[in-house]
Parts: C-alpha cells; sequence; structure tokens
C-alpha cells in the first residue's frame, strides 16, 4: 500500500527551493572594460564606443526585471565592488597599464581573471571582437558557466577582416568563438557571415536605445548634420569635412576622440574642422551630453565603411532624425525608408541637404523612423531573445516604462 504522503503533491525540499530561486534570478556578469563611462556620468571624459552604449542598456533592463547583474570593467580609479544603479561591479586592470609585451599576462589576463572569479557569475556576456573572448571563455570552461557572444561588427565575422592586430589575439578569438554557448548578431547579414567563416550558427537580437528627450520639431533642432563616432581610419572623419565644404548653408557639429594610434587622425580633423566655418567640433563628450546633441539635430550621418549595427542609427531614428549613410545593414535604410543610402559624396552632400532643409520631406522621413522604432525596438520585444540566451529557464515580467520615459 502506498504511503498516505506519496499521494499528495511532492513537497519541494528547501535546498530546492533555494536552487530554484537561485535559477529563477541568475547571475550575470558584463564583461566590458570600458562600459564605466557610459554606466557613471563621473567618468564620462572617456572614451566609448556603441557597444558599450549597448551593454550598459541591457545591464540596467535585465536589472529592472529583477537580475542579479555584475559587470567588469577597467580601473579607472574606483572602488572595487561598489554598485552603480545596483549593478555591481569589478575592475580588471587599467587600460593601459603594464609593461609592453608582459602586460600581456600581467595585468590584463591575471586582472580580467581574477574579476570574473570576484563576479561569480553564471553566465558571462561579452561583444567586440578580442583576445578577451578567449579568455572568459575558458574561464567558464573551467568553472561550468557559460558565456554568450553579440557580435559587434561585420569585420567580426570574417578572419580576413578582423580589426584584431597580432595573431595570438586572432586564435583566442577564434578558441572563444567555439566555446561560446549562444552566439547573437545584429543582422541577417551577420549570421550568413559567421556560418561562412566560422560554420558557427547564431541568431539576430536587436539592439536597445536610450529614450532620448521630447521630440523636438524642425523648426526648434538647431544643427543641420550630426556625425558622432571614434577617429579611426575606417570611420572615414575626413569625410564629414568634405560633406561641410560641399554644403557650406548647413551647420554640421563632430563629435569623437582620438583612439591610441590614431592621435594624428584626430589633430588632422581637429585642425581641419576649425577652418570650416560652419563646423562645431565637439572632440570627445560624455555619452549625457552626445545625446542631447542627437535631440537637437536634423540629419544623422554615417561615412564609415565597416559597421556592424551602428547605435547612432538607434539614437536618431528614436527622435525621428533620418540617417544618411554609406552603410545600410540588411539594406534597412533603404526598406523602411529611414533617411537615404547612398554610394558618392555627392549624393550624401544632396541628400543630407534636401532633408536637413526641407521641413516636409524631414517630417515625413521622422515619422517613419520613429514608427519603425516603436515597432521593432520596444524594450520587451527586443529583450526577448537576450533573456532566452542568459537565461533560458527565465519568464521575465514585462516591463512598464514611467510616464517620463514614454515616447
Amino acid at each position: 500500500m502506498r504511503h498516505p504522503a506519496t499521494s499528495m503533491p511532492h513537497a519541494v525540499a528547501p535546498a530546492d527551493k533555494a536552487r530554484q530561486a537561485h535559477m529563477a534570478t541568475p547571475r550575470i556578469c558584463f564583461v566590458g572594460l570600458q562600459n564605466l563611462p557610459v554606466l557613471s556620468p563621473q567618468y564620462g571624459a572617456h572614451g566609448i564606443g556603441g557597444e558599450q552604449v549597448q551593454q550598459t542598456l541591457l545591464a540596467r533592463a535585465l536589472k529592472r526585471r529583477g537580475f542579479d547583474v555584475s559587470m567588469v570593467v577597467a580601473d579607472y580609479g574606483q572602488r572595487d565592488g561598489e554598485a552603480v544603479d545596483g549593478i555591481m561591479l569589478f575592475k580588471a586592470h587599467r587600460l593601459e597599464g603594464g609593461i609592453p609585451v608582459l602586460r600581456f599576462i600581467h595585468p590584463r589576463f591575471t586582472g580580467l581573471w581574477r574579476a570574473l572569479g570576484r563576479a561569480n557569475a553564471d553566465v558571462y556576456y561579452v561583444s567586440i571582437a578580442g583576445p578577451h573572448l578567449g579568455f572568459v571563455a575558458l574561464f567558464a570552461l573551467l568553472h561550468g558557466r557559460r558565456v554568450v557572444f553579440r557580435i559587434a561588427s561585420d569585420a567580426d565575422c570574417d578572419p580576413a577582416r578582423l580589426l584584431i592586430r597580432y595573431a595570438r589575439d586572432r586564435w583566442l578569438y577564434a578558441f572563444g568563438l567555439r566555446h561560446t554557448a549562444v552566439l547573437l548578431a545584429q543582422t541577417d547579414q551577420q549570421v550568413l557571415a559567421m556560418q561562412e567563416h566560422y560554420g558557427l550558427h547564431s541568431r539576430v537580437a536587436s539592439m536597445l536605445v536610450d529614450p532620448g528627450g521630447p521630440w523636438r520639431p524642425f523648426e526648434e533642432r538647431d544643427i543641420d548634420v550630426l556625425w558622432v563616432g571614434n577617429f579611426l581610419p575606417l570611420k572615414r572623419p575626413h569625410w564629414i569635412l568634405d560633406l561641410a565644404r560641399r554644403r557650406p548653408e548647413l551647420r554640421v557639429h563632430v563629435v569623437g576622440g582620438a583612439q591610441p594610434g590614431h592621435e594624428g587622425l584626430f589633430q588632422a580633423v581637429a585642425d581641419e574642422a576649425r577652418s570650416l566655418p560652419n563646423v562645431c567640433f565637439h572632440g570627445r563628450l560624455p555619452y549625457q551630453e552626445t545625446n542631447h546633441l542627437f535631440d537637437r539635430a536634423r540629419v544623422f550621418v554615417n561615412t564609415s565603411e565597416i559597421e556592424g549595427f551602428p547605435n547612432g542609427y538607434l539614437q536618431a531614428w528614436r527622435r525621428g532624425t533620418p540617417v544618411v549613410t554609406f552603410f545600410d545593414p540588411d539594406h534597412v535604410v533603404v526598406r523602411q525608408g529611414l533617411g537615404a543610402a547612398v554610394s558618392s559624396m555627392n549624393a550624401m552632400a544632396a541628400e543630407a541637404g534636401r532633408l536637413a532643409r526641407s521641413p516636409q520631406d524631414w517630417l515625413a522621413a521622422g515619422a517613419r523612423c520613429r514608427r519603425f522604432m516603436d515597432e521593432r525596438h520596444g524594450e520587451d520585444a527586443v529583450l526577448a531573445p537576450y533573456v532566452q540566451s542568459l537565461a533560458p529557464w527565465h519568464v521575465p515580467t514585462p516591463h512598464t516604462p514611467p510616464p517620463c520615459m514614454e515616447t
């Protein structure tokens, strides 16, 4: 005869309850050494890129939904283990610390390894191709953890185009890719390229964006053309000055900072920009100040030869600002009418001028931009593939933004 207790629903032991509670809120660590200047305005004078913005927005969104979130960041002089917006920060090493050659081992490898251990996460999230992916993957293998990698640029998907200098670092990146639990891509094009060149499956996960300030009408925007980017040869910052010379009636604002090894490029562009009366050259600005410029811009221009899915596009479209660009990921600009994709400087100058000076054309394009963002980049929809990848057992509670964040 069966014991009466066995005919009742199975009682959950205290240990099982604790495990279930832990699994419901997994510990997720974002590995992004340059994330702190986005997360904390106190460090905003330091350089950032679009992927640092994406990691920070994603970390904050997951934290709001009850996840245990931490970050491994560089040593900017902050206290190790301090929290910003509820996100615990573990510092690895100074970005330029150590003796050349030897610093590959110490402090870069040793500092990162120790920080990963202090974070003690269940899942480590990495983006941007580099040797750090290999280090994180090795740590995860040895400690029974998972790694999720998000592709940040089309160059990350092709060994012949990788923006990684040393063969050692390219090998570590490839090792990391092979030992990643989940690969996420920004575009269908990246999915195909990763399959073709590395034989690895990935899936598309869209990007988050700050809501921005209140929408401004055409006549209240005092920046005709905005260019934002790091000063690297592949970004082609000289080309925005070419546009300014071709269209002297346009008010052009340029934002970006010098990058290690390319200080000469920054200085050359800065000197040339200051000779043009219709160009306002800001240099490097904190993320929050750059966001305010997006609020004021009529057109966002991108001159890069290679990208992933530029964060600047989303910042612009959220504000109803069309994009004029040489780079159109998955042809979304053309398909959705979100500005103009061009193939020459003549065309770029013509399209930027048309949208910046025609209220009717600008308003029509801007309405499509805002509609596209509402339909494709709502926070709950964007987060779904990330939650599935980071914590497939977790069912998140939909998040309703406070009224001040609604668009």
